[in-house]
């Protein structure tokens, strides 16, 4: 019988540290930590009674937002969250009206700094910030702040099993699907399975990184701002 002892070598990696108020710059958005002060700039993107934006929030904890004070309230209390450490998407696209506003949030999570683990979640992407640079780019951050700043070396996400935009949006980071957590929670007043997804910090350097890079990089988009090669495809070139 095998001890636990001859099962692998011993690990002695310092703990990781938690996510402080470092503003994180990139060339499309920027992501500072959230305060009260974005509330206003996120309601007018996420909030309100139209019902597209109502979907925003089919899987996210909260529910939807119709009036600013309540919604006001909500980005106070998460500004005082230490896990989940909320961050604002800050808009830096110099042509579009929402240059220098809050286009978004999301948060490092449910951190393990003795164990080296973290996950990327409560993603609200407004519709000004969905399918854009600034979508990828604000994972891209997390990321490396993430391995390289804050020292772990497991990175989450985790989903509804039934939100596919989500799960491909996972998979096209880079993320490795590790199965499904069957009733994993109830949110809402609905059971949910969970989709959960890892990238771990030996992948991010090898190549995930170095893809997203090339990928990110203004060579790599025309004037329309259309992509000139996908992030599948420059992985497939440098063998991610």
């Amino acid at each position: 019988m095998t001890s636990l002892r001859q099962k692998g070598p011993l690990c002695s990696l310092a703990p990781a540290i938690l996510p402080s108020a470092k503003t994180l710059p990139g060339r499309t958005i920027t992501l500072e930590k959230l305060e009260p002060k974005h509330a206003e700039d996120l309601f007018n993107v996420t909030g309100g009674t139209d019902p597209a934006r109502g979907s925003l929030w089919d899987y996210m904890f909260d529910e939807p937002y119709s009036d600013l004070k309540t919604f006001q309230e909500s980005i106070a209390s998460k500004s005082t969250s230490n896990d989940p450490f909320f961050y604002a998407i800050i808009d830096q696209r110099k042509t579009l009206p929402t240059f220098g506003k809050a286009v978004g949030y999301l948060s490092l999570m449910r951190m393990v700094p003795s164990h080296l683990n973290i996950e990327i979640g409560n993603v609200m992407y407004s519709s000004t910030l969905q399918r854009t640079t600034g979508a990828t780019e604000a994972i891209y951050l997390l990321a490396q702040h993430s391995f390289h700043d804050l020292g772990y070396r497991r990175l989450e996400w985790k989903c509804h099993s039934l939100n596919e935009p989500s799960r491909r949006a996972a998979l096209r980071l880079g993320f490795t699907f590790e199965g499904i957590f069957r009733q994993h929670m109830i949110v809402k007043g609905r059971s949910r399975d969970t989709a959960w997804f890892s990238i771990l910090k030996d992948e991010w350097d090898t190549s995930l990184k170095s893809s997203m890079d090339k990928w990110l990089d203004a060579e790599n988009f025309r004037d329309d701002g259309s992509q000139i090669k996908s992030l599948q495809d420059l992985r497939a070139e440098l063998g991610a």
